[in-house]
């Protein structure tokens, strides 16, 4: 049985998003924020633009499915009510960061009640038929193909958890901070996709909101419904977020490139920019977006993996997580405007996995040479992660921590004056 979210790479790519999360108790910022010191302070831009493709992509993907749970659920059209939830999450946005939490606080509640009966009534009262628990044998391609789409979806994750576990103490601990990011972050997404997979396997209908709300329903009347509600609630918030995050990340490009100051009006102009770009982009695909979704997935999962690697080398095996705060923040500081040893791994690494690609629309000679399976995640790991190790072994760390030093003595001085 494909059970999507049971699928290795799920586990796999949670990992990376679990080693990125151990980085916010120690430094309390933004993840995006903490590729300056590999890639410098404009060299950083780099991967925060596909941070914001990464927020736009998820979001239209998020506005075609919570349009279609409306469709189903109520009969509003899955155009204009898709179009109403990008618009309920952009205002869930402007209002800020704490309405989110709050939000998600509660729902985090209300979505463990609610799966947790939805799964014990649909496991123990809706068989899956015996042929599709058959083991039907190992095949390479569409085996990897799933590994991309799944490990591509976890590692999305990555540009922002350190978002969340910033707020930390400082002294939480890396172990701590890993597993407990692991364990929700694992559990938060297999589960649901474990359920719709049972749920579209038991029922037989390819749509898997109409096969939850069936199979759901078909044990305690109204209880799928309820359950793909509650869902829509949390897709809402997660889109909320989205915006929040993304309209943060457009600023942040803004002004590394020019000087302005952040305002409210900033702020609002920019979730106006990412609502109008992806309503256009929900409108232009439509249900192609959903079809999509495992390529959009694999491109993620292309561009994020040798940063994901660069960023994790040098917090755990480079700078082992000494930096400062002040530098990360001045153009001119210590780690310059455009990191060489960041960038340029980055280069190869790409460069190394594009023979591996292995999508619809482009098949590398490599991934030709093993009939069609991808690795090129494997190949971007190890390229990017040794080329940025090797760079490093020329970087004058002793100076750097003699200037942190100074620096920190400088913050101390003028924390008490």
């Amino acid at each position: 049985m494909d059970a999507g979210g049971a699928h290795p790479g799920h586990p796999f790519g949670t990992f990376f998003v679990a080693a990125h999360s151990a980085q916010g108790p120690r430094l309390g910022l933004p993840q995006m924020i903490q590729s300056r010191p590999q890639f410098g302070y404009v060299g950083a831009l780099l991967v925060w633009v596909f941070a914001l493709a990464t927020y736009v992509g998820f979001n239209g993907f998020c506005e075609v499915i919570g349009g279609q749970i409306l469709q189903a659920t109520v009969g509003l059209p899955s155009v204009p009510a898709g179009v109403a939830v990008a618009v309920v999450a952009v205002l869930v946005a402007i209002t800020g960061y704490r309405l989110i939490h709050r939000a998600q606080r509660w729902l985090t509640a209300a979505l463990l009640a609610t799966f947790f009966a939805v799964t014990v009534a649909v496991v123990a009262a809706v068989p899956v038929p015996a042929e599709q628990l058959a083991p039907s044998g190992f095949a390479a391609v569409p085996f990897l193909a799933q590994f991309g789409a799944s490990t591509g979806y976890q590692l999305s994750w990555a540009i922002y958890v350190s978002d969340y576990s910033r707020y930390l103490p400082a002294d939480i601990g890396n172990r701590s901070s890993f597993w407990w990011t692991y364990t929700g972050a694992f559990l938060g997404s297999w589960w649901p996709m474990s359920l719709g997979a049972w749920g579209v396997i038991a029922t037989g209908l390819p749509d898997p909101i109409a096969a939850m709300i069936q199979a759901g329903n078909s044990v305690v009347p109204g209880l799928g419904l309820i359950t793909v509600l509650i869902s829509l609630l949390g897709l809402m918030t997660i889109t909320a977020l989205n915006f929040y995050g993304g309209s943060l990340t457009l600023i942040s490009i803004i002004v590394t490139l020019r000087s302005l100051r952040p305002t409210r009006r900033l702020r609002v102009s920019a979730l106006a920019v990412l609502l109008v770009t992806n309503v256009g982009l929900a409108l232009l695909t439509g249900a192609d977006l959903v079809a999509s979704f495992s390529v959009f997935l694999t491109w993620l999962l292309y561009v994020l993996t040798p940063w994901t690697s660069i960023n994790l080398v040098d917090f755990y095996a480079v700078r082992h997580g000494r930096y400062s705060v002040r530098e990360i923040f001045n153009p001119a500081g210590i780690y310059g405007r455009a990191s060489w040893r960041g960038l340029v791994s980055y280069a190869i690494g790409f460069a190394a996995m594009v023979p591996f690609f292995s999508v619809s629309s482009y098949a590398g000679p490599a991934a030709r040479a093993l009939g069609g399976a991808d690795i090129a995640v494997f190949v971007g790991l190890l390229v990017s992660g040794a080329c940025y190790w090797l760079a490093c072994r020329s970087l004058d760390l002793q100076r750097e921590h003699q200037i942190l030093a100074h620096i920190d003595a400088e913050l101390e001085i003028a924390r008490h004056d």
